[in-house]
Protein backbone atom coordinates (compact mmCIF):
# COMPACT_ATOMS: atom_id res chain seq x y z
CA UNK A 1 0.00 0.00 0.00
CA UNK A 2 1.56 3.22 -1.05
CA UNK A 3 2.22 6.26 1.40
CA UNK A 4 -0.71 7.82 0.05
CA UNK A 5 -3.55 5.49 0.36
CA UNK A 6 -2.00 4.34 4.23
CA UNK A 7 -2.56 8.06 5.01
CA UNK A 8 -6.31 7.82 3.81
CA UNK A 9 -7.03 4.84 5.31
CA UNK A 10 -5.47 6.16 8.67
CA UNK A 11 -7.82 9.96 8.27
CA UNK A 12 -10.62 7.52 7.42
CA UNK A 13 -9.99 5.50 10.63
CA UNK A 14 -9.45 8.47 12.91
CA UNK A 15 -13.26 10.14 11.43
CA UNK A 16 -15.05 7.27 12.15
CA UNK A 17 -13.55 7.14 15.94
CA UNK A 18 -14.72 10.74 16.17
CA UNK A 19 -17.91 9.98 14.67
CA UNK A 20 -18.46 7.18 17.12
CA UNK A 21 -17.44 9.28 19.93
CA UNK A 22 -14.08 7.77 20.65
CA UNK A 23 -11.95 10.10 22.46
CA UNK A 24 -9.07 11.26 20.10
CA UNK A 25 -5.70 12.53 21.36
CA UNK A 26 -7.45 16.22 21.50
CA UNK A 27 -10.42 15.15 22.93
CA UNK A 28 -8.78 13.40 25.86
CA UNK A 29 -6.72 16.64 26.91
CA UNK A 30 -10.10 18.23 27.57
CA UNK A 31 -10.38 16.95 30.81
CA UNK A 32 -7.15 17.27 33.15
CA UNK A 33 -6.73 14.44 35.76
CA UNK A 34 -4.66 15.21 38.78
CA UNK A 35 -4.04 12.41 41.30
CA UNK A 36 -3.54 11.95 44.34
CA UNK A 37 -3.60 9.84 47.50
CA UNK A 38 -4.62 9.37 50.88
CA UNK A 39 -1.73 8.43 53.39
CA UNK A 40 -1.89 5.41 54.57
CA UNK A 41 -1.43 5.90 58.30
CA UNK A 42 -2.66 9.94 58.88
CA UNK A 43 -5.62 11.98 57.66
CA UNK A 44 -3.73 13.92 54.96
CA UNK A 45 -3.36 13.90 51.36
CA UNK A 46 0.22 12.84 49.52
CA UNK A 47 0.10 16.94 48.32
CA UNK A 48 -1.29 20.22 49.22
CA UNK A 49 -1.12 22.21 46.53
CA UNK A 50 -2.16 21.51 43.31
CA UNK A 51 -2.34 23.59 39.76
CA UNK A 52 -4.19 23.27 36.94
CA UNK A 53 -5.51 25.56 33.70
CA UNK A 54 -9.01 26.77 33.60
CA UNK A 55 -11.35 24.15 32.03
CA UNK A 56 -12.35 21.05 33.32
CA UNK A 57 -10.65 19.19 35.98
CA UNK A 58 -10.72 15.88 37.78
CA UNK A 59 -9.62 14.79 41.11
CA UNK A 60 -8.49 11.20 40.92
CA UNK A 61 -8.05 10.40 45.10
CA UNK A 62 -6.61 6.70 45.76
CA UNK A 63 -7.25 5.05 49.31
CA UNK A 64 -4.59 2.91 50.58
CA UNK A 65 -5.86 3.54 54.00
CA UNK A 66 -8.48 1.71 56.13
CA UNK A 67 -10.13 4.61 57.04
CA UNK A 68 -13.04 5.68 54.25
CA UNK A 69 -11.84 8.72 52.20
CA UNK A 70 -13.26 10.44 49.12
CA UNK A 71 -12.60 13.96 47.19
CA UNK A 72 -14.42 17.24 46.91
CA UNK A 73 -13.08 20.69 45.63
CA UNK A 74 -15.30 24.06 46.82
CA UNK A 75 -14.55 28.06 45.82
CA UNK A 76 -16.19 30.57 43.61
CA UNK A 77 -19.62 28.99 44.31
CA UNK A 78 -18.40 25.75 43.59
CA UNK A 79 -18.92 22.70 45.85
CA UNK A 80 -18.48 19.42 44.63
CA UNK A 81 -18.19 15.92 46.39
CA UNK A 82 -16.75 12.50 45.50
CA UNK A 83 -18.01 9.52 46.21
CA UNK A 84 -16.53 8.02 49.72
CA UNK A 85 -14.63 4.64 49.52
CA UNK A 86 -12.88 2.14 51.93
CA UNK A 87 -9.52 0.89 51.32
CA UNK A 88 -8.40 0.23 47.56
CA UNK A 89 -11.21 2.31 46.58
CA UNK A 90 -10.71 5.83 44.33
CA UNK A 91 -13.04 8.76 44.42
CA UNK A 92 -13.06 11.40 41.67
CA UNK A 93 -15.03 14.33 41.33
CA UNK A 94 -14.91 16.45 38.23
CA UNK A 95 -15.58 20.29 37.81
CA UNK A 96 -15.59 23.47 35.43
CA UNK A 97 -13.04 25.92 36.90
CA UNK A 98 -12.86 29.49 36.28
CA UNK A 99 -9.12 30.78 37.18
CA UNK A 100 -9.02 31.25 40.91
CA UNK A 101 -7.89 29.44 44.11
CA UNK A 102 -10.56 25.86 45.34
CA UNK A 103 -9.79 24.05 48.19
CA UNK A 104 -10.21 20.06 47.44
CA UNK A 105 -10.41 18.22 50.80
CA UNK A 106 -12.11 15.34 52.26
CA UNK A 107 -15.98 15.60 53.12
CA UNK A 108 -15.77 12.19 55.27
CA UNK A 109 -16.80 14.14 59.04
CA UNK A 110 -14.15 15.54 61.04
CA UNK A 111 -11.15 14.58 58.19
CA UNK A 112 -11.25 18.07 56.84
CA UNK A 113 -10.60 19.92 60.24
CA UNK A 114 -8.19 16.66 61.14
CA UNK A 115 -6.05 18.61 58.28
CA UNK A 116 -7.31 16.63 54.79
CA UNK A 117 -7.24 19.87 52.67
CA UNK A 118 -5.47 21.58 50.14
CA UNK A 119 -5.32 23.91 47.76
CA UNK A 120 -6.27 23.97 43.83
CA UNK A 121 -4.93 26.94 41.77
CA UNK A 122 -6.45 27.61 38.53
CA UNK A 123 -4.23 29.94 36.53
Amino acid sequence: MSSRARAAVALTAAGALAAAGVATQAGAASTQVRRLSASKTALKFSTTRITARPGRVQLVMANPSSFPHAIAVEGRGLDRDGRTVGKGGTSRVTATLKRGTYTFYCPVDGHRQAGMRGRLVVR
